[in-house]
Parts: C-alpha cells; structure tokens; sequence
C-alpha cells in the first residue's frame, strides 16, 4: 500500500512539474522567445493590420506572428498579464490605466499605431440637432469609453459637463442637457446593433467598421484626431517590451506599407498615429 501510494505520488509529482514546464515554455506564451508572437486582438482593424503584417512582412523580417481575436475589452489584457499571449493590441492609453489601476495588472504600451474616432450614429437623424426631446443615446459602459463618449457630446454642444471632469465622467457630470437626452450604458460591443432600438449610439471606431458603418460618411459627430490621447497601440505585461519579436512586430506596425494600408484600407475612418 505504502508502495503504491509512493509511486502515485511520485507520478502526480512528475506530472505537475511536466505541466508546469509546458506552461512555461508554451508555444507563443511570453515565455518562449524562440516560439511565434502570439498578440491579442480586437477583429477590426486591428487583427487586419495584425494579419497584413503577417502576410506581407513579418517573414522577412524573421517575425513568426499568429494573431488571436477577441471581441471584448477584458480578456486580451488578462491573457497578457498571465502569459498566454505575448503581446495585445487594441486599446488606448486611457483605458489602459484604468484597467491596471482596477484590476491589478501592469500591462505597457510598446508603439502607438492608429486612432480610431468615436461617433455618435443614428438610424433615425442625420444630425445631433435633430435628435428629439428626451431621446435616449446608447453609450459604452466601461469607465473610459463613457467618459469619452460624454466628452464627445460636451465637445459638439449636445450636452454640458461639468469642468475638468476626466476619464471618469458619468451622466451625473453633466451640467446642461437642453433636450432631455435619456442615456443607456451597453457593452461597447452591442452598440452597433442597439442602433434600431434607440435614437443615437456613441460607437468605439472598431465595432463601427465591424459592422459596416463608416465612421468618416455615416457618423453624425466625429471625434477629432487632434491632440487626440485615445490612440490605439501595442501593448505587453511589463518586462517584456525587450522580446526581440514584439520589438520586430513595432517596428513592422509603424512602417511606411502599414501607412500606406491603413490609408488605403480604411479610407479616413482608420488614422495612422506615427
């Protein structure tokens, strides 16, 4: 019995450090520089700009690329922080802080790459004025996309809020809202199709382009790019941005044919930030 139970043990044991081992050195984890960049990622643009990179340059280069989608604003800095991928792109720098302020993480920024602005849309209105008295406009829920989207409305006169509010604004900072305007907080990806069911959405430019909406023609207000800070970049967990692959995919992603693609591509909805 003493036996058996030994040789169990020792078996568990080896299995356990076998495991762990693998976790280690897994295939595109942060640990195996040897392995493919594996980078998290929202589906448009950036896992476009992610696979043209994959496709037209990153052999060259000696770059082993896989690109993953995600489409939410959690998982791809959660993988990051655990190590199950090496790298993220798909948020700004704003959001980021006020992910690792709550949930504990140290993600950085490596490269910043594109901006994608904000709009307010609408299926029922061709502008902001139009909207009616007491109109509900569907905004993202998380912190950072809401206060952005309020500072939108407050930077086209829609709404007042109140001064040197930041990146935590809410409806209770708003001064002035001479229509009445009623506001529903949705997961930034459900804002596209909350469109036939409310007045107007502020939409993040990815789920925009996602859902076939072109933000430079079909958004009623457009966010300016100037001295815009919501500019989208490469990210990984801190200690990392000296991996020889994540310095190779920011040099790659910052290159005059990524210029040239987002332009093209993109058309004005998605702006080059380098």
């Amino acid at each position: 019995m003493r036996n058996t139970t030994k040789t169990v043990t020792t078996v568990l044991a080896a299995g356990a450090l076998a495991l762990g081992v693998a976790a280690c050195g897994a295939p595109g984890s942060s640990d195996d520089k040897n392995g493919a960049l594996v980078v998290a990622a929202s589906p448009v643009p950036h896992a476009e700009i992610l696979n043209y990179v994959k496709d037209h340059l990153a052999d060259k280069a000696g770059l082993k690329l896989e690109v993953k989608e995600f489409t939410d604003y959690n998982t791809p800095n959660l993988s990051t922080q655990d190590g199950s991928v090496g790298a993220n792109y798909f948020q700004n720098q704003p959001f980021l802080d006020d992910f690792n302020k709550k949930k504990g993480t140290d993600i950085v920024p490596v490269v910043t790459v594109h901006l994608e602005p904000l709009g307010l849309y609408s299926h029922k209105v061709k502008k902001a004025d139009e909207l009616k008295k007491g109109a509900t406009v569907a905004v993202p829920s998380d912190t950072v996309n809401e206060a952005r989207a309020l500072k939108l409305l407050d930077a086209n006169d829609v709404i007042k809020l109140k001064s040197g509010v930041g990146n935590e604004a809410t409806p209770k900072d708003i001064t002035a809202n001479p229509k009445g305007l009623k506001f529903k907080e949705l997961e930034a990806a459900q804002l596209p199709r909350s469109l036939d069911d409310v007045d107007a959405a502020v939409v993040n430019g990815n789920y925009a382009i996602e859902a076939h909406l072109k933000p430079a023609k079909d958004a009623i207000i457009l966010e300016s790019p100037k001295n815009n800070p919501y500019a989208n970049f490469l990210a990984v967990k801190k200690g990392n941005e000296d991996d020889p692959r994540v310095k190779k995919l920011a040099k790659l992603l910052t290159s005059p044919q990524v210029m040239k693609f987002i332009k093209d591509q993109y058309q004005g909805s998605v702006l080059p930030s380098f």
